[in-house]
């Protein structure tokens, strides 16, 4: 292994926290969905299993594994975490309908008296149902993603570790938000939205396509952070910059125009099932 990895993972040790919250979950939903099966084994097959406890490990590594010694290094590579905090964990998470087996998964005495008064609180389902309207959510993802790569707003986070977890926060939740219309994870009721979330999608696409222009043909380093700090990897900032901008581009372009595409067969479906 080249001395610059064997520092990293030399360096590395696994966040005790979260890696002990991340399995707790895993437990809890597991034995769950194993319960919620036997009555409902239609609405929950095995890929839900599979779909939620990958998404629980694609975050451990994005922000447990030696993958984040990485992403302080090489701009590319917090793309890389970016984008699989982002993209890839929240439709995971929500395709395993995650909301009644981690319910389920707790202990009787917890579900009833300690989370039942507070799940019945209409102000907090209120709540619930606003964050997950497709403009508001759309917005906080956005606007999340964009305040957080602001310059002043990245170089900080990476500056300051607490920050940068409040920014890991800040993305997961948020992508949540915006991937919950397009799923709408059982029991969530109300009627899909419809030939909505085609611009959703792509408008979202452009948010994120624009922000790639501008880190790849900028010719100048945006970042100051990695200007400030020796690179261990001897990458030229400006292509590492570039790297990153590409990956970001073109997975995230995919990962908004696969769903759109499914989403218009859907509909196209409807609407000939409803005309027929």
């Amino acid at each position: 292994m080249p001395p610059e990895y064997r520092a990293i993972f030399d360096e590395w040790s696994p966040p005790l926290f979260l890696t002990t919250a991340l399995l707790l979950s895993v437990v809890l939903y597991t034995r769950g969905w194993y319960a919620i099966r036997k009555t409902r084994p239609a609405l929950f097959p095995t890929w839900r299993l599979v779909c939620f406890n990958l998404g629980i490990a694609t975050i451990w590594v994005s922000i447990a594994s030696p993958m984040d010694g990485f992403a302080d290094a090489l701009l590319s590579a917090h793309m890389v975490e970016h984008l699989l905090l982002m993209s890839f964990v929240p439709p995971l998470l929500l395709l395993g309908y995650p909301q009644v087996p981690l319910l389920r998964g707790l202990p009787h005495d917890v579900t009833v008296h300690l989370l039942a008064p507070f799940l019945r609180m209409k102000w907090l389902r209120t709540l619930g149902h606003f964050l997950t309207r497709p403009l508001v959510a759309w917005l906080a993802m956005n606007l999340t993603f964009l305040l957080w790569h602001i310059p002043a707003g990245y170089d900080f986070a990476l500056e300051h570790e607490h920050w940068h977890e409040f920014e890991h926060i800040c993305f997961l939740s948020t992508s949540i938000l915006f991937w919950w219309p397009l799923i709408r994870p059982w029991p969530t009721t109300s009627r899909y939205p419809g030939w909505i979330m085609l611009p959703y999608l792509v408008v979202a696409d452009i948010v994120n396509t624009a922000l790639s222009a501008f880190l790849a043909f900028c010719d100048r380093p945006v970042y100051t952070y990695y200007l400030e700090r020796p690179n261990p990897f001897h990458i030229d900032p400006i292509a590492d910059q570039r790297a990153g901008a590409v990956i970001m581009w073109v997975l995230g372009s995919l990962i908004f125009l696969i769903p759109a595409i499914f989403v218009t067969f859907r509909l196209l479906h409807q609407e000939k099932t409803r005309l027929s």
